[in-house]
């Protein structure tokens, strides 16, 4: 399964691909020289379709928990003051995402989304300082009945050109629900209230829509 977002650089790089693959094979005497080209001609189709995968996760949504928005590795667990929106310390929880993870965004909670505001900015790499606050980037904050107010970014990367943000203001959300995508490297910061319990520690790999970053009874 893949995500729309991608439908239209598939189709292009199949068409592709198979253009390169006729015009090898009319062109290109050598066996082994036209095996070649048509094989790299395969690989950039199949980079192509592993980015834009989509696989299906199960989610229970639940206000007790905040799941994990995105794949990838927990770069940041720390206090911090977030000047955007809450304009006082909270806990941060970064996941920092390769090419090569997933890069659906989900919601990490239920509830209803009370800010969402697009930022376009720099692409330093995801895990620069001062990413969060000068590279391209989205801010939404979602009420949830439990924790709160519950703020997530999306980060562009040095090679993300575009974010796809799908929360828009006075929205009912599902936890675990399709929330955006973010094109070729990135990072989601979540900001949570002080004192919240975390589940995940620095280093851990994270998988959206079932990691448990944080519990509340």
């Amino acid at each position: 399964m893949f995500h729309k977002e991608g439908a239209k650089l598939i189709f292009i790089g199949l068409i592709v691909t198979v253009a390169i693959a006729l015009l090898a094979d009319h062109f290109i005497a050598n066996g082994i020289l036209r095996m070649i080209v048509q094989l790299i001609a395969l690989a950039f189709l199949i980079l192509i379709l592993q980015f834009f995968r989509n696989p299906k996760r199960h989610v229970i949504a639940t206000d007790h928990n905040i799941i994990a928005p995105v794949d990838g590795k927990v770069v940041v667990i720390e206090e911090v003051y977030e000047p955007e929106y809450f304009k006082d310390k909270r806990l941060q929880v970064s996941i920092f995402m390769s090419p090569i993870n997933v890069h659906v965004t989900r919601y990490a909670v239920n509830g209803l989304v009370k800010f969402s505001k697009y930022h376009p900015g720099k692409y330093l790499v995801a895990w620069h300082p001062k990413a969060s606050e000068e590279n391209e980037r989205t801010t939404i904050v979602i009420e949830n009945n439990l924790f709160g107010e519950i703020l997530y970014r999306q980060i562009a990367g040095a090679l993300a050109r575009r974010i796809v943000n799908y929360a828009q203001e006075g929205m009912q959300v599902v936890q675990g629900t399709d929330a955006g995508f973010i094109k070729f490297g990135s990072r989601v910061d979540l900001f949570l209230p002080l004192g919240t319990e975390v589940n995940v520690k620095l280093g851990e790999k994270a998988i959206g829509g079932k990691t448990i970053i944080a519990t509340k009874a």
